[in-house]
């Protein structure tokens, strides 16, 4: 399904359908439409913060959006939230969307790309590990509804070496 799939950034238009689908989507973190409103107009001063979505026939099927703090070798990425239409899942449209983070992280200078993860979320955590992300340490019981512990996930974006994809070019 990823070839009829476009990902773009989000823009204020986008901002209803990204809530819609985040309200539809259980494991999604259910912020405030105001969160989503202040991702699209943040800046590039200090954090930054971005939020792309995946449209098939100008629908709104998906959302991911990441954090940047600092740049170079201290510089921090985080892939907060990844939200797909539960009928278009495994199809490659998270994969895509995580891409789109990772890849707009390395462009800002994020050094490394962390997320949290329900441990009991198997599917997620492989696509991660897809991606190259390795498990690095846990969070004993830190969701609820249902309780689980978290799993901190992190990829290295410096070199091709272990952890670390190449860029949309295919070089490092």
């Amino acid at each position: 399904m990823s070839g009829g799939v476009r990902v773009r950034a989000a823009g204020v238009a986008d901002l209803d359908a990204v809530v819609a689908l985040e309200r539809s989507v259980a494991e999604a973190p259910h912020w405030g439409a105001a969160e989503y409103a202040a991702i699209v107009a943040s800046g590039d001063e200090g954090v930054r913060r971005c939020l792309f979505v995946a449209e098939v026939d100008g629908r709104v099927i998906g959302f991911a959006v990441g954090k940047a703090v600092g740049s170079g070798p201290e510089g921090l990425g985080e892939l907060e939230s990844v939200a797909v239409n539960v009928a278009v899942r495994r199809l490659g449209v998270g994969r895509t969307l995580c891409g789109a983070v990772v890849e707009w992280c390395r462009e800002v200078g994020s050094a490394v790309v962390e997320l949290e993860v329900r441990a009991a979320s198997s599917g997620a955590i492989a696509l991660y590990e897809g991606l190259g992300f390795g498990v690095v340490g846990r969070r004993p019981g830190y969701y609820r509804d249902p309780a689980d512990d978290a799993l901190l996930m992190r990829l290295g974006l410096g070199s091709c070496g272990e952890g670390a994809l190449p860029s949309s070019t295919g070089v490092c």
